[in-house]
C-alpha cells in the first residue's frame, strides 16, 4: 500500500487529504489505518513528526461518518486524550481539516479556558472530543460531559501522560466510556509502565513500530558544545542565535522559572523571543505560539511539558540549553526541527553536571554526538535539587570553530571544522 486510495478511506476523506497537500501516506499511516478501519485496537510506537494524528484521525472519522447516530446532549462519540493544551489544539486543528464537508463535529476542552464556555460547547454534544485529562474530569464532575456514548478512545503521547501523572485521571475516565470500545494508544517511547496500560485498556491490540526508540530524523544534524555553566551557556546561545538571524529557534530549558528568565534576558539583548511553560495562561501560550509560527518572534523558549504539540515546519534550530533528565525527551525535543522534509540543526550546551545525562542520551540513541567546540569540563555530580535554569548576562568563552558538513565526532575537547550552514554572524557585544 503506497497511496491513500489503497487504504480504503472514504472519498470525502481522500478529498480532504488531497486538499491538505498529502500525496503519500507515512509508514505509521500505512500500518495503522487498515487495522483501525477493521475495528482493531492499536498500539503504535512512532516518533514525533511521523503523521500519527492522521494515522488515527482519518480512520476514526471514516468510521464515525458511516454511523449517522444523532448526537445526544453532553455526549461524545469518540474521545481523544492528550497531555498538553498545545497538543490538544494541534490535534483538533488537524482533524478540522479532515472533517471539512462532512457532518462530523470536533470539540476541544483544555485548561486555562472558561469552564462555563466549555460546558456550553458540550451541551449540544459532539462527535469527537479532544481533551486534556484534568479539564475533562472538571467537566465530568460538573455533570457537563457524559462519556457513555463514546465507543472510541485514543491516547496520544501516552508516554508523556505517564510522566505527568495522568494515569490516575485515566483510571477515572476509562470506566465511564461506552462498551464495546475500540482503543488506540500512540507513543514515541515505550517505558515499562506502558505495557501495563496496554494490558489494562487494550484488547488484543495490533502492535506497530515504525522506528526504533531513540532514533532521530535523518535530516537532523546534531552537535554539542561544552559549557562552563549557566552564564557561559547564555553567551553561547546568543552567539549561535546571532549566527542564524533568519532561522526559527526553539530553546529548551528544564524549569518554568529558567525558561522565563532566559527569555527575558534574550529580549533585553535585542532578540525577538517569547516563552511557553506551565505558568503561562492559555491565552499567553497561544499568542506566543502564534508569534513564533508567524515568524514575528524568532526564538521560542519552552519547557518539555509546554512544547508537546509544537508542530511548526519552519523550525530550523533546536537548542538544548539544559539537557533533559529523561533521555527519551531529548529525541522529542530535537524532533521539533527537520519536519516536513526540511533540514534542521540540534545543538546541546553541556556542563560538567550534565555529562551523566549526555551519556544516557547517547546510549539511548546509540550514537556519539559530535563536539562542536569548547573544552570538556570536569564531570561533577548534579545537585540533589536541580538548579533553576535561566540566563543572565555575563562574559563567557566564545564559541569555537563551526561544525563540518558531515560532522563527525572529534576527541573530547576538540571541535574543528566549518559549520554545515554558516549564516551571517552577529557582531559580538
Amino acid at each position: 500500500m503506497s497511496t491513500f486510495e489503497s487504504l480504503g478511506l472514504a472519498p470525502k476523506l481522500l478529498d480532504a487529504v488531497k486538499a491538505a497537500g498529502y500525496t503519500t501516506p507515512t509508514p505509521i499511516q500505512i500500518k495503522a489505518i487498515p487495522p483501525v478501519l477493521e475495528g482493531r485496537d492499536v498500539m503504535g510506537l512512532a516518533q514525533t513528526g511521523t503523521g500519527k494524528t492522521a494515522a488515527f484521525g482519518l480512520p476514526l472519522i471514516h468510521r464515525l461518518m458511516a454511523d449517522h447516530d444523532k448526537r445526544a446532549p453532553k455526549t461524545a462519540r469518540a474521545l481523544i486524550l492528550a497531555p498538553t493544551r498545545e497538543l490538544v489544539n494541534q490535534i483538533a486543528e488537524t482533524l478540522l481539516v479532515y472533517v471539512k464537508g462532512t457532518h462530523i463535529k470536533i470539540t476541544k476542552v483544555v485548561g486555562g479556558v472558561s469552564l462555563n464556555r466549555q460546558a456550553e460547547a458540550m451541551s449540544r454534544g459532539t462527535d469527537i472530543l479532544v481533551a486534556t485529562p484534568g479539564r475533562l474530569i472538571d467537566l465530568m464532575d460538573r455533570g457537563a460531559v457524559r462519556l457513555d456514548a463514546a465507543t472510541f478512545l485514543v491516547l496520544d503521547e501516552a508516554d508523556h501522560m505517564l510522566d505527568m501523572g495522568f494515569i490516575h485521571a485515566l483510571r477515572r475516565i476509562a470506566p465511564k466510556l461506552g462498551s464495546p470500545r475500540q482503543t488506540m494508544l500512540f507513543s514515541a517511547t515505550m517505558p515499562k509502565d506502558m505495557e501495563e496500560i496496554a494490558a489494562a485498556y487494550l484488547s488484543n491490540p495490533v502492535r506497530i513500530q515504525v522506528a526504533p526508540p531513540g532514533k532521530a530524523a535523518d535530516k537532523i544534524t546534531q552537535g554539542l558544545h561544552w559549557a562552563k555553566g549557566k552564564e557561559h551557556k547564555t553567551e553561547l546561545l546568543k552567539d549561535y542565535l546571532g549566527d542564524a538571524p533568519d532561522g526559527l529557534a526553539l530553546v529548551f530549558a528544564r524549569t518554568k522559572h529558567g525558561a522565563e528568565k532566559l527569555m527575558k534576558h534574550l529580549v533585553s539583548e535585542g532578540f525577538d523571543a517569547v516563552s511557553i511553560h506551565g505558568n503561562k495562561s492559555q491565552g499567553q501560550r497561544e499568542r506566543a505560539l502564534a508569534a513564533f509560527r508567524a515568524g514575528t518572534a524568532r526564538v521560542l523558549v519552552a519547557t518539555d511539558v509546554a512544547a508537546r504539540g509544537i508542530d511548526i515546519p519552519g523550525v530550523s534550530h533546536v537548542y538544548n540549553f539544559d539537557l533533559p533528565e529523561v533521555a527519551e525527551n531529548y529525541v522529542h525535543r530535537i524532533g521539533r526541527t527537520a519536519r516536513a522534509g526540511a533540514d534542521g540543526d540540534a545543538i546541546a550546551f553541556v556542563s560538567g553536571e550534565e555529562i551523566g545525562l549526555l551519556r544516557q542520551i547517547e546510549k539511548t540513541m546509540k550514537i556519539e554526538i559530535p563536539v562542536l567546540g569548547g573544552t570538556r569540563p570536569t564531570e561533577v555530580d548534579p545537585p540533589k535539587r536541580q538548579g533553576r535554569g535561566g540566563g543572565g548576562g555575563g562574559g563567557g568563552q566564545r564559541r569555537g570553530p563551526k561544525k563540518p558538513a558531515n560532522a563527525q565526532s572529534k576527541p573530547q575537547g576538540q571541535g574543528q571544522g566549518q559549520k554545515r550552514r554558516r549564516p551571517r554572524r552577529r557582531n559580538a557585544a
